[in-house]
């Protein structure tokens, strides 16, 4: 079997380094620096910041951090993981801008779509926290069934952040 080349470029963000991940046409992850499960050998990517998916992705994120509202469908992703995970991330997405929701909330949904009468939210939450394109699979917006930010890979100060730009730039 052919070994993958994967690609990478920085981005210098309010949050501090972010590392894009790409397979050449798709970003396939987006990670903070320091962030829990983060790329596992950045070190084994071709550095190559000229390619289009990272040059709209960059764009994204410029207009993310004036408290713009890009949409998720303008860039091609493709999170690398379990069917589970995949459902759980697709869920992330649906999730409105500037709203957030619960893992309990989250894991209603994946059990009614899976067809069974429960779902662990810690299962939830652990696919929440293997997220590979933070910030644009807005993992950030799941919180605490009380209202308590909660889990974040990136770290709860980061979390806090994203959470108040968005509510900022909410129109």
């Amino acid at each position: 079997m052919k070994k993958e080349i994967l690609y990478r470029a920085d981005y210098q963000s309010p949050l501090g380094e972010i590392l894009l991940v790409s397979d050449g046409t798709h970003l396939v992850g987006l990670y903070l620096e320091g962030q829990k499960y983060y790329f596992k050998d950045p070190q084994q990517l071709t550095k190559q910041d000229s390619l289009p998916i990272f040059q709209k992705t960059k764009d994204w994120l410029d207009r993310y951090f004036r408290g713009e509202n890009p949409t998720i469908s303008e860039l091609a992703l493709s999170p690398r993981g379990t069917e589970f995970q995949n459902q759980v991330w697709a869920l992330l997405q649906q999730i409105p801008y500037g709203q957030t929701t619960t893992y309990g909330t989250i894991a209603k949904v994946v059990a009614q779509q899976r067809n069974k009468k429960t779902m662990s939210s810690q299962a939830v939450g652990n696919a929440v926290g293997h997220n590979p394109i933070s910030i644009l699979i807005p993992c950030h917006r799941v919180i605490g069934k009380n209202g308590e930010l909660t889990g974040y890979a990136g770290g709860l100060m980061r979390k806090e952040y994203l959470l108040k730009l968005e509510s900022k730039g909410e129109n």
